[in-house]
């Protein structure tokens, strides 16, 4: 069996939450679950000021797209292609074009799940990177992105840094 990729879909603004659900609804119907496996709108929390007080509320990171893992062949790439609200594959001409580990990183979608040894409170070294050879103190772990954030000492002030898991080791 053929593997499965993140697709980045594009929608008519405002759309992407119905395509979401009209996909996942095909998927039902047709049975699609070992091709199409999963359909995210990824969302972000934005803080914003309304009348002088703090509000954090949930917006689209990529307005007007939606994301898909699936396994591309005929049939899922129809199946998506003439989902209502949907206007194409981002891609030359009309060949999808699979996301890369490096532009799904940033979105919270790991592939592979990385397995860590160390908690918050630990300390830790970096071993590769822009960090390497830094000690810090894990502040948070994110397991979605696959980071930690560890405070380390820049111009005498503890500033937090965000580091991936594979680059670092417990001490």
């Amino acid at each position: 069996m053929a593997e499965a990729n993140w697709y980045v879909v594009h929608t008519y603004s405002g759309y992407e939450n119905k395509v979401k659900a009209d996909v996942e609804k095909t998927i039902e119907n047709r049975n699609l679950h070992e091709e199409i496996l999963e359909v995210r709108v990824p969302m972000q929390d934005v803080v914003e000021m309304k009348n002088g007080a703090r509000k954090t509320v949930q917006k689209k990171m990529f307005p007007g797209y939606v994301l898909i893992n699936m396994v591309m062949n005929d049939d899922t790439w129809y199946v998506v292609r003439n989902t209502r609200g949907v206007t194409g594959f981002v891609g030359p001409g009309s060949k999808p074009v699979p996301l890369t580990e490096a532009e799904m990183k940033p979105l919270g979608i790991k592939t592979e799940n990385v397995s860590i040894d160390f908690a918050e409170g630990d300390t830790i070294v970096v071993v590769a990177g822009a960090w390497k050879d830094t000690v810090g103190a894990v502040q948070r772990i994110d397991y979605g992105k696959q980071t930690a954030t560890i405070n380390v000492e820049l111009f005498g002030r503890e500033t937090p840094v965000e580091i991936g898991f594979e680059e670092v080791r417990k001490m």
